[in-house]
């Protein structure tokens, strides 16, 4: 029984030399070199007294109900989206306190039954973005100086609620998974905003949960094209040179 046991251990020992050996083949994986030491954050002004207010007013955690909107069975796939725009700006329009919401909507007129390139609410967009099971109905609205606004509601307590509502000069929005992405222009030439919503069940509203600033230009030095050395054209007027004739050898004498 020892002996199997040995003759075993050496064969895995063999083994594992072997691939050990092999490690340094093409296409193996390969040591990346010595990892940096983690280092942990250092806190400072620990002695700083915390602020009283935010900064500025983003907007986040705001809800609005839309008055005089309903649809049977809170199908919120019922609701006339442009319809909604319009509640909210003559609610907007009639309220002493101004909204958050962006109210320089222009053009609704232009939004009839049949689809206009004039009307300012663009194609509404369908998802689930609260995770109930529910559909969520996201609006886009052309805004004066190429801004966009963008909305999302969903019935709370048979109410439509607007539970999501921003404007920014927009690039590009996505949904992935349950979050809607907006891609705006940033301040510095080549770079770009890119903030994620995405749904709070504490506030009951969609919250920019990420907000970065990322690099979209081309980069600042390149590496310059070598300039490959030109061959010299042949001279059409001046003739190539004769070529020498072949030097003759004296035979030597017959005899």
């Amino acid at each position: 029984m020892n002996s199997r046991r040995t003759c075993t251990a050496a064969a895995a020992v063999t083994a594992s030399v072997l691939l050990l050996a092999g490690c340094g083949d093409s296409g193996e994986l390969r040591s990346a070199g010595p990892t940096s030491t983690a280092v942990g954050p250092a806190r400072l002004w620990p002695t700083l007294p915390p602020a009283s207010a935010a900064a500025d007013n983003y907007g986040s955690g705001h809800t609005e109900v839309v008055k005089g909107i309903t649809a049977k069975g809170d199908d919120i796939h019922r609701v006339n989206p442009v319809e909604v725009v319009r509640a909210q700006a003559a609610a907007a329009s009639a309220s002493p306190n101004p909204s958050p919401s962006p109210t320089n909507v222009v053009g609704l007129d232009d939004c009839g039954t049949e689809a206009s390139t004039k009307c300012p609410v663009l194609k509404a967009y369908y998802r689930d973005l609260t995770g109930d099971g529910k559909d969520e109905l996201v609006v886009g609205i052309r805004l004066p100086k190429g801004q966009l606004a963008v909305r999302c509601y969903k019935f709370e307590d048979h109410k439509l609620t607007q539970i999501m509502g921003t404007s920014d000069a927009v690039v590009s929005v996505e949904i992935a998974g349950r979050d809607v992405i907006l891609r705006a222009v940033a301040d510095l030439p080549g770079y770009e905003y890119r903030t994620a919503w995405s749904w709070d069940a504490h506030q009951r509203a969609m919250l920019p949960t990420r907000d970065e600033i990322l690099r979209t230009g081309p980069p600042t030095t390149s590496t310059p094209t070598p300039t490959p050395t030109p061959t010299p054209e042949p001279n059409p007027t001046t003739s190539p040179p004769k070529p020498k004739s072949p030097t003759t050898t004296p035979s030597a004498p017959t005899r």
